[in-house]
């Protein structure tokens, strides 16, 4: 009886501390109160389960020994005195049953109310090497053998109710022996441009490469349709498709258009028990992705939108809309129309002079996926992803500017001002199962951009530029494998692009983002300032906890 009470106790004392105060100083004395608790309650429920097994084992032995010594016995004394045990037993049974249950109980609400109060830290470590290649146009070589890269993310995370959570990572990014500091356009390089900062290896600072809170619900103004809000530091790069050859878990943007750090907000509808297709939703995405902004106190803060020294803000607005999604087939949209989008001015391209507004961008993308080829053709058909994506993007050029073309083309003929330039892309990826290990993946991808061609993907982590962003045809092939257990992972990718126009890499006016063809270039005498090909051979160990 006496060690039945205990966990009682220990029951109502959980009781007690999950809806007392503690008396604490502090939230941390409180949550080192209830962990100690916890502990004490999970051992106690460890030690009457090993005694009831104990005791069951006993009850089977006595009861086995009784059955031999009573063969004798009378048949109406026998059932009469089995009936009386067997009730006692069940009630003793029952006792102990429900007293686990209880404990138990009291254990999972304790442990979600410590575990919840902590903010949770993660590891993502990762070596890469990379060989780098290009070809310029006019046939000469440029190259980095051994380009090697330290990068570092700590991811954060606190769910503070079941409906409010936080989610942030830091991120360090360096190359092994070189701190570059170039932040701005006037120093010569783009490194530390907000948009793709953390995916360059910059220099050894900490940055934040997201921080954001996320609040969630399943009705939405007393509908039952599940929403959530979030607004921050969006997690905005590695997004749907790409992140598969990054081996990451996809972010919200779609990889084919938008592929950037920024700042913004998103909330999502969940419409599949209103409209009755399977996985639907419609997810509203706004950001900034730079502000007319000067240093508090600066002695010359503004000039004005249209002056030398600052530019209007760039905002973006759109929507991502899944109509259909069983988790093996899917299809899925995005949209965005992008503001006061910038290049490096006309008159100084080597960066000393800042930007210059140019106009907005209209994109459009679509994609279809098959996460399972076929109805159980083959196991491994039925691990094999397919996917393929097109997307489109049309230029609002101001009416005195020029978005992806010159004043004057290559051959020196005059291009007027304000036209609109439309561009395509197609993308094919497949990702099969290893065929040495059970957990590895490999996967192959093709894409294709035309002529104006324009994506905002200056984050896509490939050190040669966005594979997405070619004008021309860009082909992959990568390796992953588990070294320990998905602690320990390496991978082995290869990246050729083959630009057929200038530009690709560049912004969305006529300096950078000029788009006219190799040859043309290479004719006139720029050749050695356009990249044919590229290739990127890239080796990487990632340790991830």
């Amino acid at each position: 009886g006496e060690r039945m009470n205990k966990p009682l106790l220990l029951s109502l004392a959980a009781a007690t501390i999950l809806t007392s105060s503690l008396n604490a100083e502090s939230m941390y004395e409180r949550i080192q109160s209830m962990e100690l608790k916890m502990k004490q309650m999970q051992e106690e429920l460890v030690t009457l389960k090993s005694q009831g097994s104990e005791d069951e084992e006993a009850t089977d032995e006595v009861t086995s020994d009784e059955e031999n010594d009573d063969e004798g016995a009378d048949d109406e004394g026998e059932d009469s005195d089995d009936s009386e045990d067997d009730e006692d037993e069940d009630d003793e049974e029952e006792t102990v049953e429900e007293r686990l249950a209880d404990l138990e109980e009291s254990v999972t609400d304790l442990n979600k109310n410590t575990n919840g109060s902590h903010l949770k830290f993660g590891i993502d470590y990762r070596f890469a090497l990379d060989n780098l290649q290009y070809k310029m146009a006019d046939g000469s070589e440029q190259g980095n053998n051994a380009f090697m890269t330290n990068r570092l993310w700590i991811n954060m995370n606190w769910k503070a109710t079941d409906n409010l959570s936080f989610s942030g990572q830091i991120a360090y990014n360096k190359a092994f022996g070189q701190r570059s500091s170039a932040n701005n356009p006037a120093s010569g390089s783009l490194e530390g441009f907000d948009w793709g900062t953390n995916e360059n290896a910059n220099d050894d600072t900490l940055r934040i490469r997201s921080a954001y809170f996320l609040y969630k619900n399943d009705t939405f103004l007393g509908s039952d349709v599940p929403w959530t809000f979030s607004i921050g530091r969006r997690p905005s790069t590695n997004g749907h498709l790409i992140n598969l050859r990054d081996d990451d878990g996809a972010a919200s943007p779609m990889g084919h258009a938008i592929n950037v750090e920024f700042d913004g907000l998103s909330s999502k509808f969940a419409l599949e028990d209103v409209i009755g297709l399977e996985g639907m939703y419609v997810k509203l995405c706004a950001g900034r992705g730079m502000t007319n902004a000067a240093p508090k106190f600066s002695a010359t803060p503004y000039d004005g939108d249209d002056g030398a020294n600052s530019n209007p803000d760039i905002d973006l607005g759109g929507f991502i809309f899944v109509p259909y999604d069983d988790g093996q087939y899917a299809l899925a949209t995005m949209y965005y129309y992008a503001n006061n989008l910038i290049d490096l001015t006309a008159a100084d391209a080597n960066q000393s002079k800042g930007f210059t507004t140019v106009g907005g961008m209209h994109s459009f993308t679509a994609n279809f996926t098959m996460n399972g080829i076929g109805d159980e053709w083959s196991d491994y058909l039925d691990d094999t992803f397919f996917f393929v994506s097109g997307a489109m993007s049309v230029t609002d050029p101001n009416s005195d500017q020029r978005m992806l073309y010159a004043t004057t083309d290559f051959k020196g003929n005059a291009q007027a001002a304000g036209e609109s330039k439309t561009g395509t892309s197609v993308w094919v990826g497949l990702q099969m199962p290893s065929v040495m290990t059970e957990d590895g993946r490999w996967g192959l991808e093709w894409n294709q951009g035309s002529q104006y061609w324009r994506s905002i993907t200056y984050a896509e982590d490939t050190n040669i530029g966005s594979k997405i962003a070619t004008r021309g045809d860009a082909y992959e092939i990568y390796f992953i494998e588990p070294l320990v257990e998905d602690i320990l992972t390496f991978q082995i990718r290869y990246t050729y692009l083959d630009y057929a126009y200038t530009g690709s890499e560049g912004f969305f006016g006529g300096t950078t983002g000029r788009a006219e063809t190799i040859e043309a270039a290479n004719t006139a005498g720029f050749g050695g300032n356009y990249v044919d090909t590229a290739q990127d051979i890239r080796f990487y160990l990632r340790y991830r906890y």
